[in-house]
């Protein structure tokens, strides 16, 4: 998992330095211990000087924007009035987590009155809340304890799911070809991809694309050749069609690189002959995802921009779909035809050459494998009526297989959900998911469901049904 940055920002009030300025140093060290504490938990903390004014809010504001941050979590030290600080947050694009927190556990009747001072800031994180709603700005909140409870772990899990969001946000996702005709269910306009999620459409220009192609006996093909030897098992394909494939993905990979991209989408349909790639990029989609970026099959943009936005996060992430229930063994069946993040295969991943009968382009190599045993969140993205979308999440049970594999050879895995498969196939169904999705590991469920709140979708979390 790569590591998220937050910017922490320290709300106080200039009335007390002017009356009482030796409370500052006290104060100062609570914002440092909690900036340790969730260095601790995983996350980059950037810190800025305390605010009280609102000149100050925005020049903290700004250095925090400034230095790539995913989201501003707050810390009230004391009462800050919220008309200093209001305009700034509402004005910022990044999501804001109130971490609503006190330096001492216990303030009861044997609480000394001086602490007072010290503890009374959840009046500040009220004010401020307030002022946030009235301008239209969504927020987290984590209330607790910060040593006895586990709110700072809360905070952590809204940071890793504000680095989600803030990919999504500002994907440039490449489309080969025209989507797939006829599937409707993740087609969304580009105009409509930009406009409501920020997702920017790249359509691929072929003759460009082709010119990016490197020759058969180039270095660079040769080098992939030697990493890939090392990388996967090679069994029965015949060095011209691996190196095929090696130059279609470097000619993906270049096109990618020139244009930014953070993700692409193929429909292999469009890879012909006359389209000018040696053929269909496969193996390229699986290691684009091993990298962080984000893929998708059939035109897919929605879901690829999903995939990168999850795997620039969580690297164990691959795009996959349901294809076939196991009524028997309460399971469900996920493939594809030749796209895998080849990381999450259970043994080495095999190169392995597919049959293609669907355009006349030579058959391509893929990465191939059973997806490894463990826990495990499937993610779609699922456009909705009118504009909206709804996050559909669930924890699953990755299995091993038992008994003889015939499916080896082929990318595949099984499923278990956390109820029974007619079940989970209905409740999917009715939240209107759509079958391409997103497989993520060592990732928890809670993350993904604040990444969905903090987009302002409807989250459907099938894993309590």
């Amino acid at each position: 998992m790569t590591k998220p940055k937050i910017g922490l920002l320290p709300l106080y009030l200039e009335l007390y330095d002017k009356g009482m300025p030796g409370l500052r140093n006290r104060m100062e060290g609570f914002y440092n211990t909690i900036a340790r504490e969730l260095e601790c938990r995983g996350l980059e903390v950037s810190t800025v000087p305390v605010c009280r004014l609102a000149g100050e809010f925005r020049s903290a504001i700004k250095s925090i924007e400034d230095s790539g941050a995913s989201c501003i979590v707050t810390l009230h030290l004391a009462y800050s009035p919220s008309l200093e600080s209001a305009q700034a947050l509402a004005s910022t694009d990044l999501p804001i987590i109130v971490l609503d927190t006190t330096p001492a556990f216990d303030f009861g009747p044997g609480q000394v009155p001086e602490e007072i001072m010290f503890n009374h800031g959840i009046h500040g994180v009220q004010d401020m809340c307030n002022l946030l709603i009235r301008n239209g700005k969504r927020f987290g909140i984590e209330a607790g304890h910060w040593r006895e409870s586990d709110v700072l772990d809360r905070v952590t899990s809204r940071a890793r799911a504000s680095r989600v969001a803030g990919r999504l946000q500002n994907s440039r996702i490449g489309l080969i070809g025209e989507p797939f005709a006829g599937m409707g269910d993740f087609a969304v306009p580009p105009e409509t991809l930009k406009d409501s999620l920020g997702i920017e459409t790249v359509r691929c220009n072929m003759a460009k694309l082709r010119l990016l192609a490197p020759g058969p006996s180039e270095p660079c093909v040769n080098k992939e050749l030697a990493e890939d030897k090392g990388r996967f098992l090679l069994h029965n394909i015949s060095r011209e069609s691996h190196i095929r494939s090696i130059r279609a993905g470097i000619a993906v990979r270049r096109w990618m690189d020139k244009e930014a991209l953070d993700g692409f989408t193929v429909n292999f349909l469009a890879i012909d002959s006359a389209f000018g790639l040696p053929t269909v990029p496969f193996l390229e989609a699986g290691k684009a995802m091993s990298r962080g970026q984000g893929y998708a099959g059939e035109g897919d943009v929605l879901t690829s921009a999903l995939t990168g936005a999850l795997a620039g996060t969580y690297r164990e992430t691959t795009f996959t779909e349901m294809f076939c229930p196991d009524w028997k063994n309460n399971a469900i069946f996920l493939s594809h035809m030749g796209e895998m993040n080849p990381d999450i295969a259970s043994e080495k991943a095999e190169l392995k050459e597919l049959p293609f009968p669907w355009t006349n382009v030579k058959k391509p190599v893929a990465a191939v494998g059973r997806f490894k045993a463990g826990d495990a969140v499937l993610v779609n993205l699922a456009p909705g009526p009118d504009g909206c979308f709804s996050l559909i999440v669930s924890a699953v049970e990755m299995l091993e297989a038992t008994g003889e594999d015939y499916m080896s050879g082929s990318i595949h895995g099984w499923f278990r959900p956390p109820v029974p498969v007619s079940n989970f196939l209905e409740a999917y169904s009715r939240a209107g998911g759509t079958h391409h999705l997103v497989l993520v590991y060592k990732a928890q469920v809670q993350d993904i469901l604040h990444f969905g709140s903090i987009m302002g979708w409807s989250v459907i979390n099938l894993s309590t049904r």
